[in-house]
């Protein structure tokens, strides 16, 4: 089971790196773009996954308080890409959401790497 978490700890890595690559792309002219988008979903659900398998199947303890910061942060993460990308596609673009996801994506990684 701790390879099936490897790969999902790899997979949430990988959306992290993608709503941050993803929003630095984008800072010449910002705006949501769909790898930021995938990048939050798959964050989000991975997230849920890891922690389920960790706890369920591996024993691993987890900080609560950070656990639930996360989660809360990744869900408004989501939430702010989606609506950004779905104002954009109407062209009623709003550059502040595209920021907004970016810097609360960035500020829930360096809580991930700090809190310990």
């Amino acid at each position: 089971m701790s390879v099936v978490y490897n790969v999902f700890v790899a997979i949430h890595l990988l959306g992290m790196a993608a709503i941050v690559g993803g929003y630095f792309a984008v800072l010449a002219e910002p705006r949501v773009s769909e790898v930021m988008v995938w990048g939050a979903r798959v964050q989000f659900l991975t997230g849920l996954i890891i922690v389920g398998i960790g706890e369920a199947a591996l024993d691993k303890e987890y900080i609560t308080a950070k656990i639930a910061t996360k989660l809360v942060l990744s869900l408004v993460v989501v939430a702010l890409a989606e609506i950004g990308r779905a104002k954009q596609k109407r062209g009623e673009g709003n550059p502040n959401l595209a920021h907004a996801a970016g810097v609360l994506a960035i500020i829930t990684a360096l809580i991930a790497a700090l809190w310990t």
